[in-house]
């Protein structure tokens, strides 16, 4: 028989509509999210540092840029990003080698934890670096 005669005998993957939503699966999703951000988000920085070493007027034109309302929430948004994604690689590490943590309750109280520590820990990033 050929594969065109028969119906394939495989399982389908599920559909969206299936899968009820949940905070893992919203993890998962912020996590490529924040993969992606973190390309844009060093631009930033790599123009910042481009233009320090360069000249002082391109320095001032990015620490202008930096220093603005939009400019610190880009930055923010960033130091979530960048704290988001090490403790969701950690997670996963956990999840490939020794399969730590795939029990769901575990999973969803991990996925709470590590949207916390990301906004917290760029939140006291951002107070460490005001104050000081």
């Amino acid at each position: 028989m050929t594969s065109t005669s028969r119906a394939d005998p495989r399982p389908l993957s599920p559909h969206l509509q299936i899968w009820r939503f949940h905070i893992t699966m919203a993890s998962s999703i912020t996590h490529r999210i924040t993969g992606t951000a973190l390309y844009f988000g060093t631009f930033l920085i790599t123009a910042w540092i481009v233009a320090l070493a360069t000249n002082a007027e391109w320095y001032s034109v990015i620490e202008t840029v930096i220093s603005a309302w939009y400019g610190q929430v880009i930055l923010f948004l960033w130091a979530v990003a960048v704290l988001f994604h090490f403790a969701n690689g950690i997670r996963h590490l956990l999840w490939d080698g020794p399969h730590i943590g795939f029990e769901p309750k575990t999973a969803s109280t991990v996925s709470v934890f590590i949207y916390l520590f990301a906004i917290l820990g760029a939140a006291a990033i951002f107070a460490a670096t005001t104050w000081l």
